[in-house]
């Protein structure tokens, strides 16, 4: 057992929001009861102590929509590639770093997307999969290292005919193969979706193909309108906009998730509302592409339920939650907007989507919720109470606050420590993946041990 204390906690609970001194105390992987320090301390007084020194006791953040293959980019330069748009984007960089991603590169992309994860105190992610060098097997990889270190995963692959049709097969049975394991497996830790990349890349007997491996038995996770690729496409070779297609393939449904979502009429929300399916921003990977700013606000209006998530640009959800806030302020030229609906995207949504998936509650401090908890190092100058906790989030919270986390009821991360998780090891061993994948890509040898 246990007791994490000697903090303010801010519970996401509406009938219990906030302890000035308060404590969570976890019994094995669920929260057994929050209430103040004192009173659970003379309770519990043989649990295990996890001091929080005064600082924020939080449930952890969920990413609910990110790309593990490309952890290995950063810093990375491809030679001659200087994209002007955003297919060049796509085809010049991400396709051609997956292009060259063996299970070895893509294990290495786990790594080091989840410890930088759990950095910044993300306890789940959805993870949106593409290695198309090496694809059998990859989602099993990916799952490898996330039940390794420790982090809530709902995975997928993505679909998607750019590399001919034995690849887009393979990516087929690749989601298959992993939805039928994870049925077995029935694992509250590791989940599974359906994925698909961009319409323009997907044509309908492939998406037939996906709703017959899939058989009805988990959602979709697919990218939808991201750049307007998706737009001309489906209207010029379907007679429709991306969304009528996805409802006309039958791919939409209260459990599929929508990515981007960027260049939608107001109709297409209307059928994304009624069919209950729902949608995740990824603001900062929006604004780097150049593609757009997404019609949240009006969505959301519509009843939408829109999460939040990274693209990967980031893995740290305070910071993709203070560029929602000004790019929609930007798009809509008032300064009065999006406050509320940002923190309503992280704090409420993406517990929503999980809730989907995963059978313990997350994104809330409450007894039976997953014992998923984070504490933030954070001294405010300025007075802090559950009223005004979301100005904090936006102007003053940054993931590398985070301090401890705890998944599952596991202490994964301890005063800025890993627990139990050897990390010169691993990031030895990524540098040479790294290098690697980067000698390829650019034909020239980079060795580990000069950047080790």
């Amino acid at each position: 057992m246990l007791l994490v204390g000697n903090g303010r906690v801010f519970t996401q609970d509406c009938e219990n929001p906030y302890l000035k001194d308060g404590a969570v105390v976890i019994d094995g992987e669920a929260i057994r009861e929050v209430g103040p320090f004192a009173d659970m301390k003379a309770k519990y007084p043989d649990a295990e102590f996890i001091d929080a020194h005064g600082q924020l006791i939080m449930p952890g953040f969920i990413n609910a929509h990110t790309h593990i293959y490309s952890g290995l980019a950063r810093g990375l330069a491809i030679d001659g590639n200087n994209p002007t748009n955003f297919y060049e984007v796509l085809d010049g960089t991400w396709w051609k770093i997956d292009r060259h991603l063996t299970i070895d590169g893509t294990k290495a992309c786990a790594y080091a997307t989840i410890l930088d994860c759990i950095r910044d105190g993300v306890t789940t992610i959805f993870d949106h999969h593409a290695s198309f060098c090496e694809i059998p097997g990859s989602l099993f990889a990916i799952k490898d290292v996330a039940m390794e270190l420790g982090i809530r995963s709902c995975l997928c692959y993505e679909v998607s005919e750019r590399d001919g049709e034995e690849k887009c097969n393979q990516a087929i049975r690749e989601n298959a193969d992993f939805i039928t394991w994870a049925e077995k497996e029935d694992n509250d830790m590791i989940k599974a979706m359906f994925g698909g990349h961009a319409l323009f890349t997907i044509s309908d007997r492939t998406f037939s193909k996906m709703v017959e491996a899939n058989d009805g038995r988990t959602g979709f996770h697919i990218h939808v309108s991201e750049g307007m690729n998706d737009v001309w496409d489906s209207l010029q070779n379907y007679g429709c906009r991306p969304v009528e297609r996805l409802l006309n393939n039958q791919i939409l449904g209260p459990k599929t998730l929508l990515g981007h979502c960027i260049h939608l009429s107001g109709s297409e929300m209307d059928m994304i509302r009624e069919t209950g399916t729902m949608a995740v921003n990824n603001p900062e990977s929006n604004m780097g592409n150049a593609v757009g700013c997404a019609p949240v606000l009006q969505m959301l209006k519509k009843g939408i339920t829109v999460g939040m998530g990274t693209d990967a640009y980031t893995h740290d959800m305070l910071e993709s939650l203070k560029v929602f806030l000004i790019i929609q302020r930007h798009h809509a030229g008032l300064p009065n907007v999006a406050f509320g609906e940002a923190l309503a995207l992280l704090l409420e949504n993406n517990p929503k989507i999980c809730a989907k998936y995963f059978r313990k509650p997350l994104g809330i401090l409450k007894e039976g919720a997953a014992a998923d908890v984070i504490v933030m190092d954070y001294k405010p100058f300025t007075p802090i109470d559950e009223n005004n906790l979301g100005g904090h989030m936006i102007f003053g919270l940054m993931g590398k606050n985070c301090r401890t986390t705890i998944i599952n009821g596991k202490v994964l991360y301890k005063d800025r420590e890993f627990v139990g998780i050897d990390e010169e090891k691993i990031n030895a061993w990524t540098m040479e993946q790294a290098c690697r994948l980067w000698g390829v890509l650019n034909h020239r040898e980079y060795s580990a041990k000069s950047y080790l």
